[in-house]
């Protein structure tokens, strides 16, 4: 399958496995666009320290009045039997999800190596991918990216669309995870990676490490 045809649920989580996942953003695409976006504040489930206040400005206060992440799950098991999940440097939220529920159950793989699966990964990783695909950024953090492809206009345009009116500024969660699909839309942009397939995005996503290895032993065999 063509990748830019795929649907990609896009995620960023703001909190820590102390906090637990205080916010979440998911914003799922397809064909070139934004077509289903969703955020909410989460309970927390430990101490909310002042250091992330500051990073992400969620009180604890605010967050007591929103509902447990952990009533999320039919939410995440039924995105991610219809795409790959996708994130900045998406390892913090593979593990921010994990540290939640282990495995999704028995979900499609999407590396075309297998039926199915029962990780929530590969991921979709724009912090690898862009890196990996254009040579001399000066930057590889999510605003840096944006700023160096011109695309800050365009997320401000999301970010009025989606977002709540408090919540469209990095370290927002679906502020970020807009973001991060702008950064999928900038790959789709070239013709020379347009027309690769998912199980390619999802390669070059994984880097030259372990997990890169282990896809690319996947498709020899």
């Amino acid at each position: 399958m063509n990748w830019t045809e795929a649907t990609v649920h896009v995620i960023d989580f703001e909190g820590s496995r102390r906090s637990g996942i205080l916010e979440f953003g998911v914003a799922t695409v397809r064909g070139g666009r934004v077509v289903e976006t969703r955020t909410r504040l989460c309970r927390p489930r430990g101490r909310v320290s002042r250091e992330e206040v500051r990073t992400h400005g969620i009180r604890a206060e605010e967050a007591e009045r929103g509902e447990p992440f952990e009533t999320e799950w039919a939410y995440f098991t039924a995105r991610r039997r219809t795409g790959p999940f996708a994130a900045h440097f998406a390892a913090v939220e593979n593990s921010l999800l994990k540290s939640v529920w282990p495995y999704p159950g028995n979900v499609p793989d999407f590396t075309g190596m297998a039926a199915s699966s029962s990780d929530w990964g590969p991921w979709v990783d724009s912090g690898r991918l862009l890196p990996g695909l254009f040579e001399g950024l000066c930057g590889i953090g999510l605003s840096e990216l944006i700023e160096a492809f011109d695309q800050t206009e365009a997320l401000a345009r999301l970010a009025e669309e989606h977002c709540p009116p408090d919540r469209r500024a990095y370290h927002c969660a679906l502020y970020d995870a807009l973001a991060s699909a702008l950064l999928l839309f900038v790959v789709a942009g070239y013709p020379e990676y347009r027309d690769r397939s998912l199980s390619w995005l999802l390669e070059m996503s994984a880097g030259s490490g372990r997990d890169g290895e282990r896809l690319r032993q996947r498709r020899l065999f």
